[in-house]
C-alpha cells in the first residue's frame, strides 16, 4: 500500500478510534488495517497509536503526525475531485440525511438507479425523522418533508408538494361510523403525527371554508410508517403523506376520509450546507433525485 493510502488508513483509525471501525469505513479487513499501520510506524520509526482492549488512541507523536498530514490528505482528495469535476465526472462520497419513511419507500430505487449511472459515487445514507443539523453533522445534503424552512444557516430548494390524506381502516369505520364533516372528527380517535410526537392540529380547507381540529387519540408518533400501521390495525384516523398510504389505499386496506377537504401543503425540500459552489457529485445526485420524484415516482 502506498504512503498516501497508508495515511488515509491511519487517519480513519484515529477518527474511529478502532481498527475494525476504520476497516468498515474504508472497506478493508481489520487485519489489513493493522498491517498498514504497522508498516507506516516502521517506516516512520515511531509509534503512532496506543492499542488497548477497549479502544485505540493517538500517541503524542501520532497526534503531531495526524495534525500535519490531515490537511495534506484533504487537499489531495479535493484536488482529485476537482480534476474529475473539470472532466464532468461525478465521483466520491455523498453523505445524505433523509426521513425514515421516504428512505424505506422511495430511496431504494433511487439509490440503485443512481449507482448504475454513477458507479464512482458512494452514497452514505442516514435515516432520521428528527431535525438533523447538516452543518454540524457534516452532511452534503438533507432531504426533508416539512412546512416552510426555518433553518437560516443552510441553502434549500423546494422539489415538490407532498399531498396528505385523512385515512382510516374500513373495520374501524364499520365499528365507529364515518365522519361526514370536520366537526364530526371530535367523536373519533385521531392519531397525531409530528415532531417529538406532539399533539397535531389538522388545518382543513374547502374553498373559502377553514376548520381546525386537534387530533386527540390514544397514540402519537414522529414516524409515519408506525402511525400507518396503527391505523391499519383499526386504532383510529390519521393525516398522512399519500406516498406512505397509497399502497394500502389501492388494496382497500385503508379508506380516504373527507376527500373534499384538504390540508396545507408540506414540501419535499433539499437542504445543503452553505456551499460557495455545489460539488458536482451533490448536484448530480440532487438533479437525479428531483427528476425521479417528479417523473418516475411522484409523491
Amino acid at each position: 500500500m502506498g504512503e498516501l493510502e497508508s495515511i488515509r488508513v491511519f487517519l480513519a483509525v484515529a477518527e474511529q478510534e478502532s481498527f475494525a471501525g476504520a476497516g468498515r469505513q474504508l472497506g478493508l479487513t481489520p487485519a489489513s488495517v493493522t498491517r498498514t499501520i504497522a508498516a507506516l510506524e516502521q517506516r516512520l520509526g515511531v509509534q503512532l497509536l496506543v492499542r488497548t482492549t477497549r479502544q485505540v488512541a493517538l500517541t503524542a507523536a501520532g497526534a503531531v503526525y495526524a495534525a500535519r498530514v490531515a490537511p495534506l490528505a484533504q487537499g489531495l482528495a479535493e484536488a482529485a475531485e476537482d480534476t474529475r469535476e473539470a472532466q464532468g465526472i461525478a465521483s466520491g462520497r455523498i453523505r445524505v440525511s433523509a426521513p425514515i419513511s421516504l428512505g424505506l419507500k422511495v430511496l431504494p430505487a433511487v439509490l440503485s438507479q443512481f449507482a448504475a449511472l454513477y458507479p464512482d459515487t458512494h452514497v452514505a445514507l442516514s435515516l432520521s425523522d428528527g431535525f438533523v443539523d447538516i452543518v454540524e453533522g457534516d452532511y452534503d445534503l438533507a432531504i426533508r418533508i416539512s412546512g416552510p424552512p426555518g433553518d437560516k444557516s443552510t441553502i434549500w430548494r423546494k422539489v415538490c408538494p407532498v399531498p396528505r390524506l385523512l385515512v382510516a381502516a374500513p373495520g374501524y369505520l364499520a365499528r365507529n361510523g364515518t365522519p361526514q364533516t370536520p366537526e364530526d372528527l371530535s367523536r373519533f380517535s385521531c392519531l397525531s403525527y409530528g415532531p417529538e410526537a406532539r399533539t397535531e392540529v389538522w388545518e382543513l380547507s374547502r374553498g373559502p371554508g377553514r376548520r381546525a381540529h386537534k387530533a386527540r387519540g390514544r397514540f402519537s408518533t414522529d414516524n409515519g410508517d408506525l402511525l400507518a400501521r396503527l391505523v391499519l390495525q383499526g386504532e383510529g384516523i390519521a393525516l398522512l403523506p399519500r406516498f406512505i398510504v397509497e399502497e394500502a389505499l389501492a388494496a382497500g386496506e385503508l379508506a380516504q376520509l373527507l376527500p373534499d377537504w384538504s390540508a396545507p401543503s408540506i414540501w419535499l425540500t433539499l437542504f445543503y450546507p452553505p456551499y460557495e459552489r455545489l460539488p458536482l457529485r451533490v448536484a448530480t445526485f440532487s438533479d437525479f433525485f428531483e427528476t425521479y420524484v417528479k417523473e418516475t415516482r411522484p409523491l
